[in-house]
């Protein structure tokens, strides 16, 4: 490529960046208030569970309210709203065109933040629905609603402009996500909340609602930013089209059967369980492909962790995908299952897959690009790296603790001996790990928030030596 052909394009970046600030810059700019709100409802919760009388004083404050509060919260206000903006900006990066609809997107993004504002102060006010991920009270989803259907536009928009030819395997997995969220939740909020169907089928739905959103949106757009910012930091193609391919498409046939393994041991048809199981399994198929072709791409290049905090919270995340899709494939197993359901392991591995995986690839996707549409570096350094490591460390301390001390308490619950009081004394000592690292985990997102708050008042400074990668390369700078 020629330097004319080169300074064309980096023009062109520089034209999609620019009409994507304020779209996507309020996606994540509101999606980071929502993950430190998130954060110390998820502390308190967190508290409460060893230490019952913390703020028991105020109705609005207590667990039955604060942990659906912090649940909702996170999924939509922190992972779905930061998932909208970046699933967004790939799209408009991939199809090299720049977003159009500012107004209806910034619409979009305003009344996705009042839905979540309006769905959490329904709870904190006692009006949730008791559906675990769908507790948000009826009068919440129509916010909801009308705001992804403008984000939906947007993205058929962006595809239908696209140049002819190759579509890259970034762009599969956001369309695919972009379709698959309002297919599962407005499927699931109507069988269970506007005209709940008969009591036997609700918890099926709910299971398959709850796995799914994980799975077949959190995960695509995760695994989209992870294709997509490997390459363009190390400077080098994707290992493997084909196997992103199979790693999609064995996505997309055996997700959607996950869920029902969670009813193990309920009054439920056989073969609905035992299909759950199997696909469960099989979801070592994408996950092993996907883990081969980052690591192949990766390989020769682990010494960039180094210097770049974007590749750091990809690589974490998506090493944390191999293992949290491994570890649900091993819980789906009913003589796993028999000992981990109804305990604390259940968390743990939820975590894992929702911050270790996910959250942490969307830090680092941020990262990436807000100097992008800002035009401006991230003024510390040293506040990433606050970020990267209590985020790290905390997400470590809370699965390892949670992990253990769940699988103790399964052990000692199907002795049917032990009282259930001593079960729980067993369990308090992780129960404190568990605050212990969601702190650390707050500390971060609070350095995180600092940077964001920061960086829209910095200058840009051409010459300054930049944060995201701090040696130079032969990327160029709006690359």
């Amino acid at each position: 490529m020629n330097s004319d052909s080169i300074e064309e394009s980096r023009q062109q970046r520089i034209e999609i960046d620019r009409a994507a600030r304020w779209p996507v810059g309020v996606f994540i700019g509101s999606s980071i208030f929502w993950l430190v709100f998130g954060s110390l409802l998820a502390l308190a919760a967190s508290i409460k569970l060893h230490d019952p009388e913390f703020l028991s004083e105020n109705p609005w404050l207590t667990f039955g309210r604060v942990r659906p509060a912090h649940l909702n919260a996170v999924a939509y206000g922190w992972l779905s709203t930061v998932g909208i903006g970046i699933g967004l900006w790939i799209l408009s990066r991939l199809c090299r065109a720049p977003i159009q609809d500012h107004r209806s997107l910034t619409l979009a993004a305003i009344l996705w933040n009042v839905g979540n504002a309006v769905g959490t102060w329904g709870i904190l006010r006692g009006d949730s629905t008791a559906v675990e991920w769908l507790e948000y009270p009826a009068y919440a989803a129509p916010f909801l609603l009308v705001s992804f259907t403008f984000v939906m536009m947007a993205g058929v928009s962006l595809i239908r402009r696209r140049p002819p030819g190759h579509i890259y395997i970034s762009q599969w997995y956001v369309m695919a996500a972009f379709f698959w969220f309002p297919a599962l939740y407005f499927t699931a909020h109507g069988l269970l909340v506007l005209a709940p169907v008969q009591a036997p089928a609700q918890p099926p739905i709910n299971w398959w609602y709850a796995h799914n959103v994980l799975g077949l949106w959190f995960t695509p757009i995760a695994l989209a930013a992870a294709y997509y910012l490997i390459p363009k930091i190390i400077g080098k193609p994707i290992h493997s089209y084909y196997l992103s391919a199979i790693g999609f498409w064995s996505l997309a046939f055996f997700y959607a059967w996950n869920g029902m393994h969670h009813l193990i041991g309920g009054p439920f048809p056989a073969w609905m369980i035992t299909a759950s199981v199997v696909a469960s399994i099989m979801m070592v198929v994408p996950v092993v492909t996907v883990a081969i072709n980052h690591h192949m791409t990766m390989r020769g290049h682990f010494k960039d962790l180094i210097y770049s905090p974007t590749l750091r919270f990809v690589v974490f995340g998506s090493m944390s995908y191999t293992l949290v899709s491994l570890q649900g494939s091993l819980a789906a197993i009913r003589s796993m299952n028999y000992i981990t359901h109804f305990t604390h392991y259940t968390i743990a591995h939820a975590h894992l897959g929702a911050y270790a995986f996910a959250s942490m690839i969307f830090f680092g996707a941020t990262y990436y690009i807000m100097p992008r549409l800002l035009g401006a570096e991230w003024p510390s350094r040293f506040l990433i790296r606050v970020h990267f490591w209590g985020s790290a460390l905390g997400i470590i301390i809370y699965f390892l603790g949670l992990s253990y001390g769940g699988v103790l308490q399964g052990i000692e619950l199907n002795r049917n001996t032990t009282p259930i009081l001593e079960i729980v004394q067993i369990t308090l000592p992780y129960l404190k790990s568990r605050t212990i690292g969601g702190s650390l985990m707050t500390i971060g997102h609070i350095a995180f928030a600092i940077s964001f708050v920061w960086i829209l008042f910095a200058r840009r400074s051409e010459d300054s030596e930049p944060t995201l990668f701090a040696r130079r390369r032969t990327l160029p700078a709006n690359s």
